[in-house]
């Protein structure tokens, strides 16, 4: 390390394809906010076959990102830069994770993290016997444990799983991405989600119902893998997907939009979704379902409107236009203040030296 600035490496899912993912955008905008703040950061990815024929972003502008083909690749060729490194962080989801995390602690010299984009899904699959990149004794290895899931999470990782340091790093948006534009208003309440089983219920009664009682509001719809089975009401529009870029736009063209979470995530609590911080940096009021710990991103009823019903959601339709507005000011206030990817890059910074000094000790 040379005076403040830090060396890190990042193995990630990947930061070149944004398609079918939310890990990609979450490292685009870490990367180069730490960059920013003088730190030199080296990506890796594997050049995996989906991603390569998908790729938005072949080669960030911000920090070193290297392909590799395969994990022995990835050792052949990377070994230095993760035996000098400050930090060295892998990432959820990265094939061959385990593997690939017990080379990294036996090989970093710095301080080593496990980057958690998917906290209640990975805790579910070690209870289950079924997670193909983290096992509970690689956990005990890493100096700190990153984790989009925050609240009693934390203490469970480091009391049942043996973490040694386990921290919130909560998603974030890129505020030079998402932001307010003077824009027809098409849909008086939209919702973006992959389609999940779990999820749609809560959907169904949230939009649907209220769809289907209203009839002269127009709705939306959009993400893939939604079955033909479903019946939509005729102003419910369908968009079977939407790349990033357009997200802002979408945002922008609603009165409200909705957050439906998914049943891991409400479990577990504190899990915020990144769509909750991109609406609201876009300025469009958030209809959400409720979980533990939503209040300490957003204050219920003053920055983001809680439903349980097709009611509720009526009643949050016929806002005054004066009180939507007053309510999208402090809920975009929020998160310019607490939620970019500039902040999650000085959490990390200052996580980072925590875990540098503890590896001292």
């Amino acid at each position: 390390m040379t005076g403040d600035s830090l060396n890190i490496v990042i193995i990630g899912l990947t930061i070149t394809s944004s398609w079918g993912n939310g890990h990609a955008t979450t490292y685009r905008g870490l990367v180069r906010e730490l960059s920013r703040l003088g730190h030199k950061v080296l990506f890796l990815e594997q050049d995996a076959e989906w991603y390569a024929s998908n790729r938005d972003m072949p080669k960030p502008p911000f920090g070193v990102t290297k392909l590799y083909e395969d994990r022995i690749d990835l050792k052949s060729r990377f070994t230095e830069q993760v035996r000098t490194a400050d930090m060295v962080v892998v990432g959820s989801y990265v094939q061959d994770g385990i593997a690939i995390g017990e080379w990294v602690c036996k090989t970093a010299r710095g301080a080593t993290g496990f980057y958690d984009i998917d906290t209640p899904v990975t805790l579910s699959k070690l209870r289950r016997g079924q997670n193909d990149y983290l096992s509970k004794e690689l956990i005990a290895k890493y100096d700190l444990y990153l984790s989009f899931t925050g609240g009693p999470t934390l203490r469970l990782l480091e009391r049942e799983y043996g973490a040694r340091m386990a921290r919130a790093l909560y998603c974030s948006f890129d505020p030079e991405i998402y932001f307010p534009e003077a824009q027809r208003k098409l849909w008086d309440l939209g919702y973006m989600g992959t389609y999940s089983e779990d999820r749609q219920p809560t959907v169904d009664r949230l939009l649907v119902d209220p769809a289907r009682r209203a009839a002269k509001l127009k709705f939306v719809v959009a993400g893939p893998q939604y079955p033909e089975s479903i019946r939509w009401p005729k102003n419910v529009r369908r968009i079977n997907h939407l790349s990033p870029r357009e997200h802002r736009k979408f945002y922008n063209s609603q009165r409200f939009t909705l957050n439906v979470t998914r049943k891991d995530m409400v479990a577990a609590g504190y899990s915020p979704s990144v769509r909750l911080f991109e609406a609201a940096a876009c300025a469009t009021p958030i209809i959400s379902d409720s979980w533990r710990g939503l209040e300490e991103f957003f204050i219920p009823g003053e920055e983001i409107l809680i439903a349980k019903s097709a009611e509720d959601t009526w009643r949050f339709l016929g806002m005054a236009e004066d009180e939507r507005r007053d309510l999208v000011k402090r809920s975009r206030n929020r998160v310019m203040l607490e939620h970019t990817a500039k902040h999650r890059a000085i959490e990390l910074e200052s996580y980072t030296r925590e875990a540098m000094a503890a590896a001292v000790v």
